[in-house]
């Protein structure tokens, strides 16, 4: 007993080392991320000739919130607001709705094709969206789609849709067929049973995958940029991208703008993480 314990003994130290080394890595990995998020707050909050100095400290001499004035009055500000919520919140709503009857269906039913049908979904993720721009944007123009927001949702609703389906799917799977069995015996169609007892159950991973889509949505650039054509309609990216003055660059009110642009995902992230990881690891335990 005493040999055991001696090497027990032994053997507490080197784990002390290397959960303060793991520590350490993990610090020094949360600082990398979080110093440019950081300094793009500290210049938001800087005036315009201490972000052009060539003599920059980590903490500004003077703070002002004119940047943010001039971002907010800038044009188009609140046409860009406008359009990001218009195209993001219809296209993350009809991407969950075809997601959830697709999971369902996949999870439910057995069907020839439903093998090739899943790993078709798989391999579409795989694909950049770059390389699908010429022909997305092809196929916009031959539609009239240009420079109209209903091309940008269906762009994203159907990007959104592989991931979606796919993460929906294992909770379906998860919820055992006898509690829709025992709902349709009680009187339920197939149809109220879903409704009543499967979508309760399905709702976490619902919200995850909604999640995850409104930030790809509303992050992304390249494909609005395309589409859109118009200032007006223009989303919230993609005017950032066009911010200038008649002076050039302002970058105090660029810095200020992107601020703003951020914290709507962050605060919206910050408040349903709990439900997201709660999902991602519960859609994940079986399928």
């Amino acid at each position: 007993m005493s040999a055991t314990t001696s090497t027990r003994a032994s053997h507490r130290p080197d784990r002390k080392k290397h959960r303060l080394a793991y520590n350490i890595v993990g610090l020094v990995a949360f600082v990398a991320m979080a110093f440019p998020v950081y300094w793009l707050v500290i210049s938001a909050l800087r005036p315009n000739h201490e972000i052009r100095s060539y003599d920059q400290t980590l903490w500004p001499s003077s703070v002002t919130f004119d940047n943010f004035k001039r971002a907010i009055d800038a044009p188009n500000f609140g046409t860009a607001i406008q359009s990001s919520l218009i195209i993001c919140l219809t296209a993350v709503v009809g991407a969950m709705i075809i997601s959830t009857i697709a999971a369902f269906a996949i999870a439910r039913f057995k069907f020839a094709g439903r093998k090739t049908f899943m790993i078709v979904l798989l391999a579409v993720q795989l694909l950049p969206p770059t390389a699908m721009l010429i022909p997305i944007y092809i196929q916009l123009n031959n539609l009239g789609a240009l420079n109209e927001y209903w091309g940008v949702i269906v762009i994203y609703l159907v990007s959104t849709l592989p991931f979606a389906t796919w993460m929906i799917r294992g909770f379906v799977i998860n919820i055992p067929k006898e509690l829709e069995e025992s709902a349709m015996v009680d009187g339920c169609t197939r149809m109220g049973a879903f409704w009543r007892v499967v979508f309760p159950l399905v709702a976490p991973g619902l919200a995850a995958a909604s999640i995850y889509s409104l930030i790809n949505a509303w992050n992304e650039y390249l494909l609005a940029y395309v589409v859109l054509q118009d200032n007006d309609k223009y989303t919230l990216n993609v005017w950032l991208m066009n911010f200038t003055t008649s002076r050039g660059v302002d970058y105090g009110a660029l810095m200020a703008a992107s601020t703003l642009i951020a914290i709507p995902v962050v605060a919206f992230f910050m408040m349903v993480q709990k439900k997201m990881a709660a999902g991602l690891t519960s859609g994940a335990v079986k399928g």
